[in-house]
């Protein structure tokens, strides 16, 4: 089990908790800047916090608080933690073999068996016909999978990911994203990934953190996430398109500049009368070509054909609200759909997920 509690003012905020088992694959996500790397170097032991707690395994590897300071804090040699980084940061003059070599010096005196267990990390990663290759004669997948085989080389008891696909092709990141998860099977430790690529997040992490001005506002898993975001500053970070604004009373949204009323479920958290932000997944939103006491007028302002998916934003004729909306080629040609025609939205009251509405300089807003 690996645990953070961190908090530092300067020189890079940060307010992050967090779990990840082992097995588990843990992503950060959020926007240039908002402190993902800074969590990952600390926890490396690159930097300190100036309080909190990094545990892994059962050892304690930094503590310090307000009043006694720093009380615990390993070296980055003493921390048993495996770091990719995004620029491989693979020695030039050295090669293959030689760079996975260089975390066994400490732990494995012959040089002998250090280049055995070199050779065998560069052959499960696929590449252990390149060993005396120097890194200028590698591409940039193939050194990725050389800096992977180093970070994991040192058998450590946690892996850190810092944008490792980032600079690699389509291609080369799929191969990356298989080795990855066969990894994961093998080694049974925790694997914290930062990305600023939600899709690599979803497709990848067991659960996400959303990190904003260094502060963890959300962890959950993908689908929830993505679902039920906790306020409308993670709705915003993590992409959701039909983001809105309204009023709760005691069970009913109003929907800003629009007569709708809908029915929606919440925790009994919110006073009545009560701004807030609101969210509807496209499984809640669903078009018909003719009216009906429920649904939304809007015109069709505009339809991106993607294939056999279509991606068509509409306009509310009341509020004046974008809804973005998928469907098939066939449900298109259906539905009549082009831009310049109306068309009727329903909206499933019982899939709206409604969240404090904060601005992004409220502390309130990392609050449920």
């Amino acid at each position: 089990m690996f645990k953070i509690k961190l908090s530092q003012t300067t020189p890079n905020p940060l307010q992050l908790s967090l779990e990840c088992v082992p097995g588990e694959l843990h992503a950060l996500v959020g926007p240039s800047g908002s402190g993902k790397t800074t969590a990952l170097r600390t926890i490396a032991g690159l930097n300190n916090a100036e309080t909190g707690k990094i545990e892994c395994g059962g050892e304690i590897w930094f503590e310090a608080n307000e009043v006694k300071g720093i009380t615990t804090s390993l070296s980055p040699a003493q921390r048993s933690c495996g770091f990719l980084f995004q620029q491989y940061a693979l020695f030039p003059h050295l090669s293959a073999l030689e760079n996975v070599c260089i975390p066994l010096y400490n732990s494995v005196a012959d040089l002998t068996e250090r280049k055995v267990q070199a050779q065998r990390w560069l052959n499960r990663m696929g590449i252990g016909d390149l060993a005396i290759r120097m890194p200028n004669q590698l591409s940039g997948g193939q050194q990725q999978r050389v800096a992977l085989a180093r970070a994991l080389a040192r058998s450590p008891k946690i892996l850190l990911l810092d944008e490792p696909f980032s600079a690699v092709d389509a291609p080369t990141r799929q191969g990356l994203y298989k080795t990855l998860a066969e990894l994961r099977k093998d080694l049974n430790i925790p694997i914290l990934l930062v990305t600023h690529d939600l899709r690599e997040a979803d497709l990848l992490a067991d659960r996400i953190t959303v990190i904003d001005q260094g502060v963890g506002l959300q962890t959950a898993r993908p689908q929830v996430l993505f679902e039920r975001p906790r306020n409308s500053r993670v709705a915003e970070l993590v992409g959701i398109n039909n983001k809105f604004e309204g009023v709760f009373t005691e069970g009913k949204l109003t929907w800003s500049g629009c007569n709708q009323i809908f029915n929606v479920v919440d925790k009994g958290k919110i006073p009545p009368h009560t701004p807030v932000a609101w969210v509807i997944p496209a499984d809640g939103i669903s078009l018909d070509a003719t009216p009906s006491k429920t649904a939304i007028e809007a015109k069709v302002e505009h339809i991106s054909s993607l294939g056999q998916i279509a991606v068509i934003q509409l306009r509310t004729l009341a509020g004046n609200h974008v809804i973005t909306w998928e469907a098939s080629a066939a449900e298109v040609k259906r539905l009549s759909l082009e831009a310049g025609n109306k068309s009727y939205i329903e909206i499933d009251g019982g899939k709206i997920h409604i969240m404090p509405l904060r601005p992004i300089n409220d502390p309130r807003r990392f609050s449920n």
